[in-house]
């Protein structure tokens, strides 16, 4: 695997992001975990006779990310130990919605001092609920392409939390046992490549469509993205002067899906994110739409598992299709009414510049670093992040795009997309519907 230094990551990460999605992306997406999974962890006092020092604050956290949820307890322990400062996490993330779950505590009273945001259209709803967050000693080594989704009126809302790509999955030991020697970058290559796995006896897609956010955020994003302007054209869709049905790029995108359920697996609608990985990482399946976020539990189940990354065609057009996409998955925020919130920025600047922090970024979470001061070797993160870098080195990404759409709509366009699959709508009806979910959003 080629040994490159983050400052070269981070760059081409710039230019990338840059070039493809007008500054990167957010991502309000729950992408990994167990359906709806929650839980709430408290750091424990530390022994008696031991010399940790002591502090009455104890702050709340509320996150998204059940895969890193584990260790986000131990190093809350070990800041613990570091400073006396207790920390209560709550996870809520895989099929839950992390959004409704947050509008709920802050309706309830019990609002967090640390939360999460996804930027652009998200950051301007939690705008008044978010610390300013510009003068943090950690903003000097963010790459400019990571702050656009939480920058307004030029100050920074968040600390982005990493950066992360996605495609479809594919097992290689798999691919190679079907006699597939290309990676597919077109739809008729694509399909000749599931034909082979199905032919070989092997099921060519794991779909987890019971999820929303695999089904309706992920992956209509790829109909966004290679929009010619993916911006013009979210802005004319909110504003009801472009429709769907009449847009070749979403027709097109819907016969990637098809081809997903023509060669997928059993039962789809009822496949969880947990049953996705799971099954995949065991060898039940030769590819499933996923991203870097996965390799820890990919490595829970099978550490020896070679996994590559490869496009997600819509047609036969090379150039428009040889990509992944690369964003901002999620940002960590300051609540502006906190009574604690230097004591939350402290915390924060702790995570992304001690060496403690630095190291479970790369080492226990498996991100790739939003830092240019956090360095690593991409074999540190694992397979799926080294496939990631060799994309951006080639300048082969595009953004995503989901974030500018109105509050609510991804998680609508899920449940028309589970319709769809189910085959209880058309593919008109699919597009009608999605026009209009759009527009009703729009002018809430």
């Amino acid at each position: 695997m080629k040994k490159t230094s983050f400052l070269t990551m981070a760059l081409l990460l710039m230019i990338s992001l840059l070039a493809a999605c007008g500054g990167g992306g957010a991502m309000p997406n729950p992408e990994a975990g167990t359906t709806g999974t929650t839980g709430t962890t408290e750091t424990k006092e530390p022994a008696a006779g031991t010399d940790t020092p002591t502090s009455d604050v104890t702050l709340k956290m509320f996150q998204f990310k059940v895969e890193i949820a584990d260790a986000m307890e131990k190093l809350l322990a070990e800041y613990k130990k570091e400073t006396g400062v207790n920390i209560t996490i709550e996870t809520v993330g895989g099929g839950a919605d992390y959004g409704a779950a947050l509008k709920a505590k802050f309706a309830s009273g019990d609002e967090p001092d640390i939360f999460n945001n996804g930027g652009y259209n998200e950051a301007q709803l939690w705008k008044d609920r978010m610390e300013d967050l510009s003068d943090q000693p950690w903003v000097a080594d963010l790459s400019d392409n990571v702050k656009d989704p939480m920058t307004m009126d030029g100050k920074l809302y968040g600390l982005p939390m990493n950066i992360e790509g996605y495609g479809f999955l594919y097992n290689k030991a798999l691919f190679e046992q079907a006699g597939i020697t290309e990676i597919p970058t077109t739809l008729t290559a694509l399909r000749e490549a599931a034909q082979k796995l199905k032919d070989a006896g092997i099921t060519p897609f794991e779909n987890g469509y019971q999820e929303w956010w695999v089904i309706g955020q992920h992956l209509v994003n790829d109909a966004y993205a290679k929009q010619e302007d993916p911006d013009k054209f979210i802005a004319d869709w909110r504003e009801g002067k472009t429709s769907v049905g009449d847009n070749e790029i979403f027709n097109q995108w819907l016969d990637l899906v098809d081809l997903t359920m023509e060669f997928g697996n059993d039962r789809p609608l009822t496949t969880d994110y947990n049953t996705q990985m799971t099954e995949f990482a065991s060898g039940m399946a030769a590819m499933t739409q996923q991203g870097n976020w996965t390799q820890v539990q990919i490595d829970g189940i099978d550490p020896e598992i070679e996994v590559g990354i490869l496009p997600m065609p819509i047609n036969d057009d090379v150039a428009l299709n040889d990509n992944i996409f690369i964003g901002v998955p999620n940002n960590w925020v300051v609540n502006k009414a906190s009574a604690n919130k230097e004591e939350a920025k402290k915390f924060l600047n702790w995570m992304v510049t001690s060496e403690t922090g630095k190291r479970y970024t790369v080492e226990e979470f498996k991100f790739i670093p939003a830092l240019k001061s956090i360095t690593y070797e991409p074999e540190q993160l694992g397979d799926i992040a080294a496939g990631i870098q060799e994309y951006v080195q080639a300048d082969k990404t595009l953004g995503w795009h989901w974030p500018k759409l109105p509050d609510g709509t991804n998680q609508e366009f899920g449940a028309l997309m589970q319709a769809y699959v189910a085959k209880k709508i058309t593919k008109e009806e699919l597009f009608k519907q999605m026009d209009e979910t759009v527009l009703k959003l729009a002018k809430k």
